[in-house]
């Protein structure tokens, strides 16, 4: 790319954070802990569903010691509606380890963070943008979508390999926290009035359905037993509607997990 190309590009994008940017809560604080929480929030969940949750998460567990002894019952409690459980876990296991590793303080390394239980490569990125003002490329779907959208025309099956180097090549190492605010609104915004470009990516899959599916089992059987430990495999599919095949298996799993602990043929979170 040319240099007038990402001066372009960039105005682009920053234009139009400019006039339409999000106000979102956690955009408000460089918390490290808070920022934290929310990344892991936004992993597998719409921004509006995770607004709330941010919020009421943070006043229960107002910081990473609080969190770190918490019972995972009450994590998993204030996670409910979230979905995807073993973020709530692993989130706590994060405390954890930033208290009995790193004195209390969030690590602000792309190691240190990866190093922690449930933070990939892209989520340590941007706990590094947004909380220590560190660039390093990387990329989600809302940035995918605009990379695609600006650069690749009709192309179809577009890898991540060639959307990085344009990535890198276009990022604001001096302000990265508010570049990459702005990228991804733009992205939010295409995907809401064109086809999402991120279908044209090599990388897209369809989300599985959620009805009838495993993980929705899994959910419900955690939200009953936080809020009513101690049923068995019959009360649990009765409790939840589940064939008790289903349950059984769902327990199993969970129990291996670290999520649950039998005891005499009934449950409670571990």
């Amino acid at each position: 790319m040319s240099d007038r190309d990402i001066q372009a590009f960039r105005e682009l994008v920053l234009g139009y954070y400019e006039e339409h940017s999000r106000d979102l809560p956690w955009r408000r604080t460089r918390d490290p802990y808070a920022i934290l929480v929310s990344e892991v929030m936004l992993q597998q969940t719409q921004v509006p569903r995770v607004i709330p949750k941010y919020e009421a998460f943070l006043g229960a567990f107002p910081d990473v010691e609080v969190l770190a002894s918490a019972e995972l019952a009450e994590v998993l409690a204030a996670w409910s509606g979230l979905g995807y459980n073993r973020r709530a876990k692993s989130l706590k296991q994060a405390a954890e380890t930033i208290v009995a590793e790193y004195g209390g303080r969030v690590p602000g390394t792309v190691e240190g963070l990866t190093a922690l239980p449930g933070i990939g490569f892209a989520t340590a990125a941007q706990i590094l943008a947004f909380a220590f003002d560190v660039a390093v490329p990387f990329i989600e779907t809302n940035i995918r979508s605009v990379y695609i959208h600006e650069f690749f025309g009709d192309a179809e099956g577009i890898p991540d390999s060639a959307i990085l180097p344009l990535v890198e090549a276009t990022l604001d190492h001096d302000d990265p926290r508010t570049w990459y605010y702005a990228i991804m609104d733009y992205g939010t915004h295409l995907k809401s009035t064109l086809p999402n470009p991120s279908r044209r990516s090599a990388h897209h899959t369809k989300q599985s359905r959620f009805e009838g599916s495993m993980r929705q089992v899994r959910g419900a059987l955690l939200r009953e037993i936080t809020a009513r430990p101690g049923q068995s495999v019959a009360k649990l599919a009765d409790t939840t509607g589940f064939e008790a095949d289903r349950v059984e298996s769902a327990l199993e799993a969970l129990a291996t997990e670290g999520f649950l602990i039998a005891e005499d043929g009934c449950y409670r979170i571990a």
